[in-house]
């Protein structure tokens, strides 16, 4: 079973008690970092935004059906107020508990059922490279990004590349990097950057970025840059899982092969994991 599938398991077997990314990571046999990553890549969702999705989900099942009152369906989905629920429950589906409820119906609700197991969609992928690489430096454009919304990265880069990229002192290397970077919710942020041997004066707009010494483990992806995410969750749902290895807890990057054409988003990349 992948690391997703464990997950959705442990969510819906406890979804009306205390969960934490950290909890459903450990019920996984896995790491916050790579649990994150894995579900992420597989759903388009973060952990923790799945959880908050179906637990207001079952909250409008139980409005519609006027079972208890609103207060004690708030409770049920983990809210410590009627307040706290209600603005949860309008940003969710546009209306209020009292809404659903007068209405006894869900009709135009964005429900999140249940998502009770993912088929196994792996993409082609051979045994990695491993290379130790000393400390690196980046300076880049840092964006939030969510699961799924990687369609704004391909406007992030021609915003670096042609309004900061030139700007940037001391490159060591003629072809940037996309960096991945994740914080302690899971929530994901990508940099597209250039390597710099030093850091000096860094343009207005843009941020720093340090790597520790790491071992990595370098995946190639010869496909079209659409199905990067296909690979993404391959690596994190089947492969970690099956090689035994660890995936250290730190930023990952992308490193553009030399014939990748930015117009078509065809030549190929390289995927570079560090692990433990």
């Amino acid at each position: 079973m992948s690391v997703t599938n464990k997950a959705l398991f442990a969510i819906e077997r406890n979804l009306g008690c205390d969960l934490s990314l950290g909890e459903i990571a450990r019920r996984c046999d896995v790491s916050r970092f790579h649990l994150a990553h894995a579900f992420g890549d597989a759903t388009g969702m973060t952990v923790m935004e799945y959880v908050r999705r179906r637990r207001l989900t079952e909250a409008a099942y139980a409005l519609a059906a006027r079972a208890g009152d609103i207060l004690d369906v708030a409770l049920d989905a983990g809210y410590g107020s009627h307040e706290a629920f209600s603005r949860a429950f309008k940003t969710q589906f546009g209306k209020t508990p009292e809404d659903v409820r007068k209405a006894e119906s869900i009709t135009g609700l964005a429900l999140t059922d249940a998502i009770r197991h993912l088929p196994q969609t792996s993409a082609p992928l051979s045994e990695p490279d491993f290379r130790n690489l000393g400390e690196l430096l980046f300076v880049g454009l840092r964006e939030r990004i969510f699961y799924g919304g990687t369609q704004t990265i391909p406007a992030q880069w021609q915003r670096f590349m042609t309004d900061h990229y030139a700007w940037i002192e001391d490159k060591t290397a003629a072809i940037p990097v996309g960096i991945n970077t994740q914080d302690e919710m899971g929530e994901m942020a990508y940099v597209c950057a250039a390597e710099v041997s030093r850091f000096g004066t860094v343009p207005n707009g843009l941020t720093s970025l340090t790597l520790a010494p790491a071992t990595y483990a370098v995946f190639a992806h010869d496909g079209h840059i659409s199905a990067l995410d296909q690979t993404y969750s391959t690596i994190w749902n089947d492969w970690f899982p099956a090689s035994g290895k660890i995936p250290a807890e730190a930023p990952g990057f992308q490193r553009h092969n030399e014939t990748f054409d930015t117009r078509t988003g065809n030549g190929g990349v390289t995927i570079w994991i560090p692990v433990q």
